[in-house]
């Protein structure tokens, strides 16, 4: 037998067997890994990207409810769409599905999912990753992944101490990666969806065991024994990543202009990574330090603007601070009832409060939204409580 055979065999022993036989006992019972539709793979691995997977099962699972195939995905509007997909954030991803759904509708696919990774990863935001993760979970196809799990699961088992964020390095990750799961698929007798299984449980590991730092659950890793990173006590140390963009402080103001019941709502610029949603009248400031006087100064500019009167002193709320990529905003509102209704400009709106929530809103102006409904609601309740002197 020579070394390559040896090298093949030892890996299939001491790290494939092993992952097949610890993911078929601890493998999360998630939704999506129910199926073998690739379109329903490809829906959830596009939510699973930046977010986690408690939070996208839900989202899924309505998602999959409303638009359970391409052809309903194709028919609905991107309003639609987009409310189904509020809360998760990045909408860009959003509107690549809607435009991958158009183009699956056309005559030549018949509304239905590729099946072949060219035609797969050519589709409006899907990159290698994305295409692998169908191809193998979805089809059973030896097709790599790598994703943040993957690779610190590949670097620590490799004990790879070089930055695993530059190139060379990244290609050689896809390269273990490709490795894997082609030497799974060569496994006689072959188990059963054993590139689907080798796929997840590599990411399964990485998400429950191979965690980030110190938290690493080396002491119930059922591949720990062929760790290198674990032989050399380096685990916590990897793997080694590109340091991060610094932080950029912003600030911004949003009004909530009230006028019998309504507000008023603007929609995001069409370049903008907002576009297609709606939020309520918002304009930068020039810091993002808690300074009531520039914040004020703000408004009233653009109160003025507008002519707007007051109906009453404006209310501040407590501000929010969200991020955004390495975007730290902090978010001033004032909630501000008009005399005189505004006259809504181009991409304005005035909306019924009662009907805010059937439109898709960026997450922060979400918490004002329910800001202002629960006031709302409050108002509604105590106006309906009889008078007690009578």
């Amino acid at each position: 037998m020579g070394s390559e055979e040896k090298a093949t065999k030892r890996l299939q022993k001491e790290i494939l067997g092993p992952l097949l036989d610890w993911y078929a006992k601890h493998a999360r019972p998630l939704p999506w890994r129910k199926t073998r539709d690739p379109y329903a793979i490809w829906i959830s691995e596009i939510m699973l990207q930046q977010t986690q997977v408690a939070t996208v099962m839900p989202y899924w699972d309505r998602w999959m409810s409303s638009f359970p195939d391409i052809a309903s995905l194709a028919a609905a509007s991107e309003a639609s769409v987009l409310k189904h997909w509020e809360g998760l954030g990045y909408y860009r991803r959003a509107r690549s599905i809607i435009k991958v759904a158009a183009i699956l509708n056309e005559l030549d696919h018949q509304g239905r999912f590729p099946e072949d990774y060219d035609t797969i990863i050519s589709l409006p935001g899907i990159g290698p990753y994305t295409a692998g993760a169908i191809c193998s979970i979805a089809l059973d196809k030896p097709t790599p992944i790598l994703d943040g799990n993957v690779i610190r699961v590949l670097c620590r088992q490799n004990n790879l101490q070089a930055n695993a964020g530059e190139r060379q390095v990244v290609k050689l990750l896809w390269q273990i990666a490709r490795n894997w799961v082609e030497l799974a698929d060569a496994m006689r007798p072959r188990p059963q969806r054993v590139c689907s299984h080798l796929n997840q449980a590599i990411m399964e590991l990485g998400a429950m065991v191979c965690l980030p730092g110190k938290a690493a659950r080396c002491e119930i890793c059922p591949i720990a024994k062929a760790c290198l990173a674990n032989r050399c006590q380096s685990v916590a140390d990897l793997p080694r990543l590109p340091k991060r963009p610094k932080t950029v402080k912003l600030g911004r103001v949003a009004l909530i202009l009230e006028h019998c019941g309504s507000v008023l709502l603007v929609e995001p610029s069409a370049d903008g990574h907002n576009r297609g949603l709606w939020e309520f009248f918002t304009l930068p400031l020039a810091e993002a330090r808690d300074s009531s006087a520039a914040v004020e100064e703000a408004v009233s500019q653009i109160l003025r603007s507008r002519q707007a009167t007051l109906a009453s002193p404006a209310e501040a709320w407590k501000p929010i601070d969200h991020t955004i990529t390495h975007h730290r905003i902090r978010l001033f509102s004032y909630r501000i009832r008009l005399k005189k209704a505004l006259s809504a400009q181009p991409g304005e709106q005035w909306v019924a409060t009662d009907r805010l929530v059937e439109l898709a809103m960026p997450s922060a102006h979400q918490q004002l939204r329910q800001r202002l409904v629960g006031q709302r609601n409050k108002q509604k309740k105590r106006s309906r409580r009889p008078d007690r002197a009578s």
